[in-house]
């Protein structure tokens, strides 16, 4: 259940829980009478926020993980470290400037807001592809199986996978 007032950042959105497993309930009233930036950032950082929130200790969790994704010609990897040392780099190669209304310079910002507030590492990269909405989307995609495989449980582990502690 996604309306953030940009139909591609939705459907975006809407992929990435769908695949990563995650309910999610995300409705944002921004200022899209200015443009896309403000409600695009506030989405990742809410996102990021209650992802955060929803792993608690981290303990038994897996931690890392990677996802590759393909739709049609485009083919994305993910790869993601639930650390607490945030970080994002995002590669998508888009040509396009909008996605609907979505600027595409606002979706590595997206990636970018997610990972901070999340605390996790993460690296999105589209390997090749032709059509924007396909990259974009792949690489949505990705993150899911990505993040899905990191929250995974651990059989018999019990601990935060860290040597930090």
């Amino acid at each position: 259940d996604v309306d953030t007032g940009i139909g591609f950042l939705d459907h975006m959105l809407s992929a990435l829980v769908k695949h990563s497993q995650m309910n999610l309930v995300l409705r944002c009233k921004g200022d899209l009478h200015v443009d896309d930036h403000h409600t695009t950032e506030d989405c990742g950082l809410a996102l990021g926020s209650a992802f955060l929130q929803a792993l608690g200790e981290r303990k038994g969790i897996a931690r890392y993980g990677h996802g590759y994704a393909p739709l049609d010609e485009a083919l994305s990897r993910a790869v993601v470290d639930i650390s607490s040392r945030p970080y994002a780099v995002t590669k998508l190669g888009l040509k396009r400037e909008k996605l609907g209304t979505l600027s595409c310079e606002m979706i590595p910002h997206f990636f970018l807001s997610f990972a901070m507030e999340a605390k996790i590492c993460l690296h999105v990269e589209c390997l090749y592809g032709d059509n924007d909405h396909h990259r974009a989307e792949s690489a949505f995609k990705a993150t899911a199986i990505a993040l899905r495989a990191a929250v995974a449980v651990q059989a018999g582990r019990t601990d935060v996978p860290s040597t930090k502690g």
